[in-house]
């Protein structure tokens, strides 16, 4: 069985914090131990996108959408939705940069992820992070 919870947030740094709690509390509901590395990876992955979708995502202000879906086999289905036909473009970042390694974090910790184009109405980044 599906568990899917999603929810729109407004495109403000404060929403990343509540995007992770939302995710986090939904898949502990639906089985995640609090030491599951999969938990774990998920709520990074989402703060990672979401803050993307905060910083880079922005059309007149419009809210973006977070997903996060529980399989039947307990792996964790994450989409983020903003309103911007930008793909993210992978970059390396120096070592004194604070932002750049999002898209890396997704390569590390993802089984598999992308970008879905929604025609004018933007992309949705996906990621599937195993249980």
């Amino acid at each position: 069985m599906l568990r899917r919870q999603a929810f729109r947030l407004p495109p403000h740094p404060a929403s990343v914090s509540l995007a992770r709690l939302r995710v986090h509390d939904h898949l502990a509901a639906w089985g995640h131990k609090e030491e599951s590395a999969a938990l774990h990876d998920a709520v990074l992955l989402v703060s990672e996108l979401v803050t993307n979708a905060v910083c880079h995502g922005r059309v007149l202000n419009r809210e973006f959408e977070v997903a996060v879906t529980v399989l039947a086999d307990g792996d964790c289905f994450i989409e983020v939705s903003d309103e911007s036909p930008t793909r993210p473009e992978p970059w390396e970042a120096g070592p004194l940069e604070e932002s750049g390694r999002g898209l890396a974090l997704l390569d590390a910790l993802a089984e598999a992820w992308g970008v879905w184009q929604r025609g004018r109405n933007g992309k949705t980044v996906w990621a599937l992070v195993r249980a």
